[in-house]
């Protein structure tokens, strides 16, 4: 075990001492893998954002009919007879609940930016609605019903509410999708970066890896620099792409934070934790070490 160490700490140091003469190519090999780094993070980063909001929103579907302004109070709340009816018919589970316009204006003037608009309009310019709340078990017969709601009399406008939150969520799949292609292809490119680079590296060095090999040096004994060389290059890659895409989410959040308070709202994008942040760096290392072991095996291959 003590020669396995000595071992590599040996390859560290002239890992160490091979960066120290070329300082100038790795820090440019840093900057194109962070680079190639820094879109998936962001992407991932924006998603873990997104996915908390989309998962407490509630996708049971509801239906908001509202009436024409015209309707008369007891017709208005007649109209329950004929929408229960239809519930029955259909076999569905529901629970129907009537707002007045009164009551809708009221809750409407709590908002203070609202309550502006509405003090110019002169009067309550909201219909009675009606509020169906329904269980996902049903959703095979929402459009069935929301066909029959619309025919009724007195109803202006039938709204499916949950429809907007299953499009999140599709969204937010789709753009996991996304992600996971915009991953792999540049995974692929960090790669290619970390090859190209370790293959110049051992070009350089290559009467050095001549003379040891004279002197008996096995290739094991050769590769492992070049090897924790690709793995430091991943490693400060990806610690520089976290640590640009956490500072650049500070002048976002000034943005976002505008547009919040439009919608009562106090959203901010917020960097990864510490686990998701390792486990990227964890994969930032094994994407160099990959492109490091693929470049020195084909290389020596060919001075041997």
């Amino acid at each position: 075990m003590t020669i396995w160490f000595r071992e590599h700490l040996f390859a560290l140091k002239s890992a160490l001492t091979h960066l120290r003469a070329g300082t100038g190519n790795f820090l440019f090999n840093v900057l194109v893998v962070a680079i190639a780094l820094a879109l998936p993070i962001a992407g991932l980063t924006l998603i873990e954002n997104i996915r908390p909001i989309s998962s407490q929103l509630s996708i049971e579907p509801e239906i908001s009919v509202f009436l024409t302004t015209e309707t008369q109070r007891s017709d208005a709340t007649a109209l329950s007879v004929p929408i229960k009816r239809l519930l029955k018919d259909l076999h569905i589970n529901g629970k129907l609940s009537f707002t007045p316009k009164e009551k809708a204006l009221a809750a409407m003037q709590d908002s203070s930016s609202i309550a502006e608009v509405l003090s110019t309009l002169g009067g309550n310019p909201l219909p009675d609605a009606y509020v169906l709340s329904l269980s996902n078990s049903d959703t095979d017969k929402l459009e069935q019903l929301v066909e029959q709601i619309k025919a009724l009399d007195n109803v202006d406008v039938v709204q499916v509410d949950s429809a907007w939150v299953k499009r999140l969520a599709a969204l937010v799949q789709i753009l996991q999708i996304g992600l996971l292609f915009l991953a792999v292809t540049l995974g692929i490119v960090v790669i290619v970066v970390v090859f190209n680079a370790t293959r110049l590296q051992v070009i350089s060095h290559q009467a050095e890896i001549s003379v040891t090999r004279l002197l008996g040096a096995t290739n094991s004994f050769i590769h492992r620099p070049y090897y924790y060389t690709g793995a430091m290059l991943g490693l400060f890659a990806g610690a520089l792409a976290l640590g640009v895409i956490a500072i650049s989410l500070q002048p976002l959040n000034q943005a976002i934070a505008e547009f919040a308070k439009l919608y009562a709202s106090e959203f901010r994008l917020t960097p990864l934790g510490i686990l998701p942040s390792l486990a990227l760096l964890g994969v930032s290392i094994l994407l160099g070490l990959a492109g490091a072991y693929l470049s020195v095996r084909r290389q020596l291959a060919r001075v041997s």
